[in-house]
């Protein structure tokens, strides 16, 4: 009888371990399921809205884009700084930040020979930009046409309202959970669309702070990944060395006074 005592006195303790969400005996360290009982729909709802708080985020992806291969690796704040790269395979890679009202661009030669047919300019106009500049920044104001459309990936908020609008946040089905870069994560697929495409989204798998880990989409037209981390770090842009940058602006103003 003592001894049985002895056994339910332990098994008491275990199981008041266990609603304190601790564990007890021998492999019973395991963490709890934060989302328990949540569906993947819910789950995914949360992580949305999650994000869309953050105040800084670095993306790093790849992908195709109008049946072009991208990588794209970028840190970006809601104070409008950003510095990071993209590419386009072949047709060449640029550097871009933007720091204190204005965005900075470096790119090579591949990129404004690409570019060149864009906006009526032709590759030869492309290539003359590309002597011109000769490994120079190219300064903008951060208001100008052409600013905004190199600095897509500097405005916070609007990543985050086209994430808003992209995610699939219905009919989702929660999958075996995995790691991300060492972060425990929930796994959310979608289904199929009529083009075959799915959505497969890691969530963070804390329930105060479930960020997106990574998006994945398969198969379709655009498939590709990205990769997100460093919520909320600080982020610190140093505009270029002055004489590394070429004021396009200030030089139209000089050629039109000329």
């Amino acid at each position: 009888m003592r001894a049985n005592r002895k056994l339910w006195a332990a098994t008491t303790i275990c199981l008041t371990a266990v609603i304190g969400l601790t564990g007890c005996g021998k492999g019973d360290d395991k963490a709890a399921d934060p989302f328990a009982g949540v569906s993947a729909d819910d789950i995914a709802k949360k992580a949305v809205e999650a994000t869309k708080a953050a105040t800084s985020v670095h993306m790093k992806g790849e992908g195709k884009n109008d049946g072009k291969d991208m990588t794209l690796d970028f840190s970006v704040d809601d104070k409008g700084s950003c510095q990071g790269t993209m590419s386009a395979g072949a047709e060449g890679k640029a550097e871009v930040m933007r720091t204190g009202g204005f965005t900075y661009m470096k790119a090579d030669d591949a990129f404004y020979k690409s570019t060149g047919g864009e906006e009526g300019a032709s590759a030869e106009e492309g290539a003359a930009i590309a002597a011109l500049l000769n490994g120079r920044w190219m300064k903008m104001p951060a208001d100008d046409a052409d600013s905004n459309d190199l600095g897509e990936f500097c405005d916070l908020k609007a990543i985050f309202a086209d994430m808003d609008k992209e995610t699939e946040t219905t009919g989702l089905t929660r999958e075996a959970d995995a790691d991300v870069d060492g972060t425990a994560a929930v796994v959310l697929k979608s289904k199929a669309d009529k083009k075959g495409e799915t959505t497969t989204l890691y969530v963070a798998k804390d329930s105060a702070k479930p960020y997106i880990l990574r998006s994945v989409t398969a198969g379709g037209e655009e498939p590709g990944s990205v990769t997100l981390s460093d919520y909320n770090k600080p982020l610190t842009v140093t505009a270029p060395p002055a004489d590394q940058v070429m004021d396009l602006e200030a030089l139209m103003k000089a050629g039109a006074g000329s």
